[in-house]
């Protein structure tokens, strides 16, 4: 495989972890994007030795700079995996202005600013693969968090609508959408409401970060080059439709 350039936001934990450091096993040169955990940002280089920049992936012009920094230092993103995500759960009622925008411009704004910034040179290359993240919220909704649902859901028609736009330019984008998954937000959960969603999962059991990082990196290898437009659903038969 020639080299490419993979970057992955949100990535020094979780989810975003499991997946950059499958890309880099895999043979792609890592990148990821962080947002204010320096601490675990430095934890997660000196651990893995993938290279960590910092910008804020809601803000445009943030993006387009972090990008240019990337492209100048590593070399083009052929390989874009939108992880970043932030929760601010309230029920309507309850939720202010504010807990609604942030969510929505670090959940679906992101998309469109790290997309925006990559897919001029996946067109002139002929070649890209995106991958955005999901979940299992977006597609059936979840109590307590309508601006986290409204996000993840346009996430998942966002991708397709690049998928239309983008296909002839040899550029694929695909989402996945992870139900729940054993990571540290997840753990945060009270051990009685985690046992019931636990009790909704048809396998029984939380997924793990690997789970989801196997499923991109077969997304953006040159075997997944038939699949877009989709949204893979790993969510151990919570939610099927």
């Amino acid at each position: 495989m020639s080299k490419k350039v993979a970057l992955v936001t949100g990535g020094t934990r979780g989810i975003g972890e499991a997946i950059a450091v499958e890309l880099k096993e895999a043979g792609y040169d890592t990148v990821v994007n962080y947002a204010n955990n320096d601490d675990s940002a430095k934890a997660f280089n000196e651990r893995t030795g993938i290279p960590v920049y910092k910008f804020d992936v809601s803000d445009f012009e943030a993006c387009k700079n972090g990008i240019e920094t990337i492209e100048r230092e590593i070399g083009p993103v052929s390989v874009l995996v939108n992880n970043a995500g932030i929760t601010r759960d309230k029920t309507l009622h309850r939720m202010d202005p504010q807990s609604w925008q942030e969510v929505l411009d670090t959940n679906l704004g992101s998309c469109f600013n790290m997309c925006r910034c990559v897919v001029e040179n996946m067109r002139e290359k002929k070649f890209g693969r995106i991958v955005n993240i999901g979940s299992v919220n977006g597609q059936a909704g979840q109590y307590g968090q309508v601006n986290y649902a409204a996000a993840k859901s346009g996430i998942h028609g966002f991708t397709k609508a690049l998928a239309l736009e983008s296909a002839s330019h040899g550029i694929t984008v695909n989402a996945i959408a992870p139900g729940y998954v054993d990571t540290d937000m997840v753990r945060n959960v009270p051990s009685d409401v985690l046992e019931k969603i636990i009790a909704t999962i048809p396998v029984g059991r939380l997924g793990t970060a690997h789970d989801i990082a196997r499923s991109v990196l077969f997304l953006v290898s040159d075997e997944g080059g038939f699949i877009t437009g989709s949204t893979l659903s790993i969510n151990g038969g919570q939610h099927m439709y």
